[in-house]
This record gives C-alpha cells, sequence and structure tokens, in this order.
C-alpha cells in the first residue's frame, strides 16, 4: 500500500479532490486546511493506481515538492485479491525511485563490495567455498544491477548509464583488491612462490559452460523481482553468485599468480553481467505492458 500526502492551494483544491474521488484505487482520502492558502490531503494508494495517478498529478500542473507518494507496510486487515486493483500491483513510480537511489556508488555500497572482495578473495586463495557465499552475502551488487534494468526498461538512459558505471566501479574494485591482496600474500611468503589460482581447486569460476547462461538468465528475473519487493538482501547472495566469484578470481589470478585463467573469468564475468541485465530488462518489460488486474496497463 502507498500513501499519498499532497499540498494544493485553495484554487486547485476542489479539482483535486475530485481528481482523488473518482480514481480507482485510492481510498479513505482526507483533507486539512493547511492555514497557507493550501489545503493537505492524505490518501490510501493501491499500487498499481499509483503509476496514472502521478500522471493525473503532472497534468495538473502541480509540482513535485507539492506532494509525496511514500509506502507503507500493511499488516491487517489484507484486501482480498479479487477486489479492484489489490495490494500487491506494479508501481511503476516505486521502481524507479528505488533505482535512482541506487545508481550512485555511495560510500556505502563501495565499503560493502570492498569487504566483499576480501573475504572472496581469501576464499579463491584457500579454496574454500563458504568465504565464496559469505562475500556474496555482503556484496551489493544487485542493487545497481537492477538500477540499470529499470533505466534500460524505462528509457532512462542517464539513469542506465550512471548504474552500470556504479555496477563496473564495484566489479572494478574486487578485482583490484583481490589482486592487492594476493600480490601482498605472495610477497610476505604466505602464498609460496609456484602459488598459482589454479591451485584453489575453483577453476570452474573461469571456464563457462551452458550452466553459466542458465544461472545467469534466472537470476536476473529472481533480481528484478527481489528489487521490486524489497527483499534483495534475501536473493542477493544468489544474484552474486554470478559476478563475485568471477571477479574475485580474476583479481587473485592477476595478482597471485595464473594470468591465463584471468581471459577466462573475465569472459565468465562479462557474460555474467550481460546476461542478468537482459533478463531482469526484460521481466521488467513484461510486467509494465501486461494489463493489471482492471485490464489498465500500467
Amino acid at each position: 500500500m502507498l500513501q499519498l500526502r499532497a499540498s494544493i492551494p485553495d484554487h486547485q483544491r476542489e479539482y483535486f479532490g475530485h481528481l482523488l474521488d473518482g480514481h480507482d484505487g485510492v481510498r479513505r482520502v482526507m483533507r486539512q486546511e493547511e492555514g497557507t492558502g493550501a489545503e493537505v490531503f492524505v490518501a490510501d494508494v493501491e499500487p498499481a493506481a499509483a503509476d496514472p495517478l502521478v500522471e493525473a498529478i503532472k497534468e495538473m500542473g502541480i509540482g513535485i515538492d507539492d506532494y509525496v507518494l511514500t509506502k507503507l507496510d500493511v499488516v491487517a486487515p489484507l484486501r482480498h485479491p479479487g477486489r479492484g486493483f489489490g495490494d500487491t500491483g506494479f508501481a511503476w513510480v516505486e521502481i524507479v525511485g528505488q533505482a535512482r537511489a541506487n545508481s550512485r556508488p555511495l560510500a556505502r555500497y563501495l565499503a560493502l563490495i570492498n569487504v566483499a572482495a576480501v573475504i572472496a578473495a581469501l576464499g579463491v586463495i584457500t579454496g574454500s567455498s563458504i568465504l565464496i557465499v559469505g562475500a556474496m552475502a555482503v556484496s551489493p551488487d544487485l542493487l545497481p544491477i537492477c538500477a540499470t534494468c529499470v533505466g534500460l526498461a524505462s528509457g532512462r538512459r542517464s539513469l542506465a548509464v550512471r548504474s552500470f558505471t556504479t555496477l563496473v566501479l564495484g566489479l572494478g574494485l574486487v578485482v583490484v583488491t583481490a589482486a592487492v591482496l594476493s600480490w601482498l600474500l605472495k610477497v610476505t611468503g604466505i602464498l609460496p612462490d609456484g602459488f598459482t589460482v589454479e591451485d584453489s581447486g575453483l577453476s570452474s569460476f573461469a571456464h563457462t559452460d551452458y550452466s553459466t547462461v542458465l544461472i545467469a538468465l534466472a537470476a536476473g528475473v529472481a533480481a528484478m523481482l527481489a528489487f521490486e519487493t524489497r527483499t534483495s538482501a534475501a536473493v542477493g547472495v544468489a544474484i552474486s553468485v554470478t559476478t563475485m566469484p568471477a571477479s574475485a578470481y580474476l583479481g587473485v589470478a592477476i595478482g597471485g599468480g595464473g594470468s591465463e585463467e584471468a581471459i577466462g573469468a573475465l569472459v565468465v564475468l562479462a557474460i555474467n553481467v550481460a546476461l542478468l541485465i537482459a533478463s531482469g530488462t526484460a521481466t521488467l518489460l513484461i510486467q509494465r505492458w501486461l494489463p493489471n488486474r482492471t485490464g489498465t496497463p500500467v
């Protein structure tokens, strides 16, 4: 469920009130005098009704500073899915807002992905699948991947470029961190001089087969659905299986030895990222253009 809160000038308040009262999926409209020549409207908005409502508000000439649409976590009662829009509809405006928030390389994103890089690099060096899984749990690369998909699906080129740049920066940081860490371990003698990345027993991270393609395509669908429902923390582990191990393996190959394996890991990483974005974008486009429960395209 979403909630709309808007401050409307007196000369537009009657028209705005009629707009809300007559709009499918908008319920429990409340009005309150603001005392500054405006009136405050508060209403519950079902997700599938949010996009046409925002378009109607724009057509009225109401600026983005005069209203806000927020998400509410409804505990009870839950509406029957066969009545009206339902509370599980698709709100395009909400997805775009999330994508914009995750399209920039914020300090927290860089810190988390650097921590994940250290864990993954040690996992590759020691051949520990447990450490690899731990790195995937920490990695936040799901967010810029999904933001890139949103930018492509919505035709927002700047959003797609900004998000993809953030993703490349993050994965590049994984490679650099893994390379530096493995090089330092080798220089200090912790790793033997003859060590190569093949010794880790995780050479599958540098080889592509049919499963690489299928896993990446399935992960892209899961990534987009998780992003929409805000369950990305749980699904992020599954998504990072296609990016984090290959990135760390590439870095260890560069810094620790076994450079001939680096090209294979780079190819795996490039294929995975491309397929993630392709399937994630396709998932979003299908959802966007399929008719919702009232027969109106979202």
